[in-house]
């Protein structure tokens, strides 16, 4: 079973990348979120051979936050030792986000075989400084991932986990260890996300929510609560560009993988 937590699109595409080359499911974790219980999410390894997948995005160096409380969250039964690994898809480097992933499986006795990194473009555009990659750039990362995706399949399929691949650069131990605890500490849960006068009232964004913090009031969405992970597929994924986060994204780029674009075709 491939579990992955995508807001714009690389890491679900990761899993189907992966779903393919292994004949693995795959499972939204913001789907399974939405109908089972908050406190425990029960899962029933069906084989010895099962391999176990865990793909999601980084977030300020660290694991997404969905996906940290999903595995929390996890009740596994039938564990007989099955292989298990995690991807994650980053911008431009993951800091010691393996560990963290590392730390939070084996706290639910579940050991990780191998950790791998995807250089994907970038999509965090909720503070000053921060945007969206130029197409350029974008491109070259989308042309360079299944080449990536075909070493790390290559890889497992070997078991040389010696050969496994981190992307790291400077100041790891400061991005990890220090921004991504203020990231959630200071970050998460703050509510400046608005709608503009051209929602066409799809409701899209509240059903991709995967805190389920947006509801939909009168035809127009409202952030409601303070569970907001700042995941941005909200803002993202909406299809009129009608949803802003204070005016800090106002006339920055959006973007979604082009698989969740039905304007282009992409390789899997």
């Amino acid at each position: 079973m491939i579990f992955y937590f995508s807001a714009t699109g690389n890491s679900q595409w990761v899993a189907q990348y992966l779903s393919k080359a292994f004949n693995e499911p795959t499972c939204s974790v913001t789907d399974l979120l939405h109908v089972q219980a908050p406190d425990e999410i029960s899962y029933l390894i069906q084989n010895q051979s099962e391999m176990l997948f865990f793909v999601f995005p980084v977030h300020s160096w660290g694991p997404a936050i969905v996906m940290r409380r999903f595995i929390r969250q996890l009740q596994l039964s039938g564990w007989r030792e099955n292989r298990v690994f995690a991807v994650c898809t980053c911008g431009d480097d993951c800091g010691y986000t393996d560990r963290i992933v590392r730390k939070d499986l084996a706290d639910k006795g579940i050991t990780l075989e191998a950790f791998f990194s995807v250089k994907m473009p970038n999509n965090y555009i909720l503070m000053r400084g921060f945007g969206i990659d130029s197409e350029s750039v974008q491109e070259e990362k989308l042309a360079l991932a299944p080449h990536v995706m075909e070493q790390i399949v290559h890889t497992i399929q070997k078991q040389s986990n010696s050969d496994s691949f981190i992307l790291r650069a400077g100041m790891s131990w400061l991005k990890t260890y220090v921004v991504y605890p203020a990231f959630r500490c200071f970050v998460v849960g703050k509510q400046a996300f608005r709608a503009t006068d051209t929602c066409i009232s799809c409701g899209l964004c509240a059903r991709i929510c995967p805190t389920g913090t947006i509801v939909m009031e009168k035809g127009k969405p409202h952030w409601k609560g303070k569970d907001c992970v700042q995941c941005t597929a909200c803002i993202h994924r909406c299809p009129v560009r009608a949803i802003e986060y204070g005016c800090v994204s106002t006339n920055k780029g959006r973007y979604v993988h082009p698989i969740l674009n039905d304007k282009k075709s992409y390789q899997i």
